[in-house]
């Protein structure tokens, strides 16, 4: 049978790891490997194989050589495939079948699209646990023939292949724990839910950058659909309601979420988003990648009381309640300006004279003496200035640094400030 046009993977293989390109390095996993096997092929005692191999970009429309394959490949537990040009799973499988101890493999960004994976050829992949299937168009037919065939699969990545509906398998994969599937346009829930029918173990769900626009489930079905997940992000999706948000509460394991850049919080500030958001989910351990600490949902949930405490009665949410139960009615907090004291009313002596005058703090030593000069009737460079702090106990402070900022004095209204003359 011909081989398909283009490179293949040995050709492409035997290029990238040649001495010259992959120089012999010590350590696990790393070095030259020799097949046991006394008649191999002529570029076995030339290669410097590494158990990762990244073969990504590289034109690859096929396989090769399948002895030469298993005879270099036999301890390689990663392989990264992907932006290549492969479209026959048949040569996918003609790789994947020679490397025994793969683990991981990513396809992504090959167009697998443009043929069928049959069961037989599927089966060649039952060792691998984590599969990379991004941006590679591939149908759900063809997921599901590998789920078959892929009894120990934890990790599974569909993103940026199209997907507007789910296609539900016949078998469930208990295997899987953790499943990315973002930048597709999954809008409804029925959709969604069919994942948790296929993945009743899955741990993560990572639906970033979907359309999703609500969680239309009955909180007691969403307990039986997603038993086991700790982590789910909705980052980017188009939840518009907090029913959504308190419906996350109903999976029993959830610990960890992500919901930044959805419309439902575009309207708030930054602290009140996170904020009202943990308040609402008592069980979220992590909130969009950061520690909610004890001290924090402490506050975070006083602040959701206050927040709500002149909201009429029948708009209150229902976990507003559970909270007065737990801390009480909490009155506002008192409004308190923290912001520098941005003028001063201060005293101005000189001679025996005395003028209230405000002054800008923002100013320097150097300023207010030309804002002085009218007042006391002396040029500038004549001008000695004391800052007198009248609830100090020390005295007067020589103002003898032009460039000084004057809050650096801590000025305050009724302070006193003295102007000598140098000839004096």
């Amino acid at each position: 049978m011909d081989q398909p046009s283009g490179r293949s993977f040995m050709q492409v293989l035997c290029e990238k790891y040649s001495p010259e390109n992959f120089p012999y390095r010590r350590g696990p996993g790393m070095g030259i490997h020799v097949p046991a096997t006394p008649q191999g092929s002529p570029m076995k005692d030339r290669l410097n194989l590494p158990s990762v191999l990244v073969l990504n970009s590289c034109g690859i429309t096929c396989a090769g050589d399948e002895r030469e394959i298993a005879a270099f490949c036999a301890h390689v537990s990663e392989l990264d495939l992907s932006d290549n040009k492969l479209e026959d799973w048949h040569e996918v499988s003609k790789i994947v079948s020679n490397v025994p101890q793969l683990e991981f493999l990513n396809l992504s960004s090959n167009p697998l699209n443009l043929s069928v994976l049959e069961r037989t050829c599927a089966g060649s992949f039952s060792g691998v646990r984590k599969l990379v299937l991004n941006n590679s168009k591939t149908s759900w037919e063809t997921v599901h023939t590998l789920l078959q065939e892929l009894p120990d699969l934890e990790e599974l990545f569909l993103c940026l292949n199209d997907y507007e509906t789910v296609s539900c398998s016949s078998t469930c994969c208990h295997s899987l724990k953790l499943l990315h599937i973002t930048d597709n346009n999954l809008q409804d829930w029925t959709e969604i839910r069919k994942l948790g029918v296929m993945f009743p173990s899955l741990d993560t769900l990572v639906l970033a950058n979907n359309h999703l626009n609500a969680i239309e489930e009955p909180n007691d079905s969403l307990a039986r659909l997603f038993p086991n997940l700790r982590s789910i992000s909705l980052h980017k999706s188009g939840l518009q309601s907090w029913e959504d948000i308190d419906k996350l509460n109903s999976f029993p394991k959830l610990e960890e979420v992500r919901l930044l850049g959805i419309p439902l919080l575009q309207p708030y500030t930054t602290e009140e988003r996170r904020k009202l958001v943990i308040a609402r989910l008592p069980s979220v351990s992590k909130l969009n990648g950061s520690v909610v600490t004890d001290g924090e949902r402490e506050d975070s949930e006083r602040f959701f009381i206050r927040y709500y405490v002149d909201v009429p009665q029948e708009e209150v949410p229902f976990r507003y309640h559970e909270l007065i139960t737990k801390y009480g009615k909490l009155e506002p907090l008192a409004e308190v300006d923290l912001r520098p004291q941005s003028s001063a009313k201060v005293e101005v002596h000189f001679n025996d004279h005395v003028e209230e005058m405000s002054i800008r703090l923002d100013q320097t030593v150097a300023e207010l003496k030309k804002q002085l000069k009218s007042l006391v009737q002396l040029p500038t460079s004549s001008m000695l200035l004391y800052y007198f702090d009248h609830e100090a106990p020390f005295g007067p402070e020589e103002m003898k640094y032009s460039s000084r900022a004057l809050h650096s004095f801590g000025i305050r209204d009724g302070d006193k400030i003295y102007v000598e003359s140098k000839t004096k």
